[in-house]
């Protein structure tokens, strides 16, 4: 069931000129730009992931680490005597190598979100900005 369009009548020259500039029809026109439209957005909202060959050795390899470490220090300790450090990242962390400062991946990508240390250690990341997900663990 088609449904009229309604559009003001200058858009409506304008988009006129461009079908015949493109020998298409309006419909085509308004059709191609909606279509990339909808493919800009999509490719806007996809999430550019690690490959999951290099997080998973990652994960393994780190793994006793952000499982035994009993506070920040000694974790920073424990992923800088493997060549990676922590670091913070918008409302996160993220894991750089040591040397480079090169992103590797987010914490969380190796199963170690933010609020998961926060609450293991019960206090912000040294010098991380943002201490609200703290407040909220404790209940203020």
């Amino acid at each position: 069931m088609e449904k009229p369009l309604h559009l003001p009548p200058a858009l409506w020259l304008a988009l006129d000129r461009m079908a015949r500039d493109e020998d298409v029809t309006v419909g085509q026109v308004i059709r191609d730009a909606i279509d990339r439209d909808l493919r800009r957005r999509a490719a806007a909202k996809t999430a550019v992931r690690p490959d999951e060959r290099l997080v998973a050795p990652l994960r393994a390899l780190l793994a006793d680490d952000f499982a035994f470490a009993r506070g920040w220090e000694e974790l920073q300790s424990r992923l800088v005597a493997k060549g990676y450090h922590l670091a913070e990242s918008g409302g996160g962390l993220i894991l750089q190598a040591h040397e480079s400062g090169r992103k590797v991946c987010k914490a969380s990508e190796l199963g170690y979100s933010y609020s998961t240390l926060l609450r293991r250690f019960d206090c912000t990341f040294p010098g991380h900005s943002h201490s609200a997900p703290l407040r909220r663990i404790r209940g203020y």
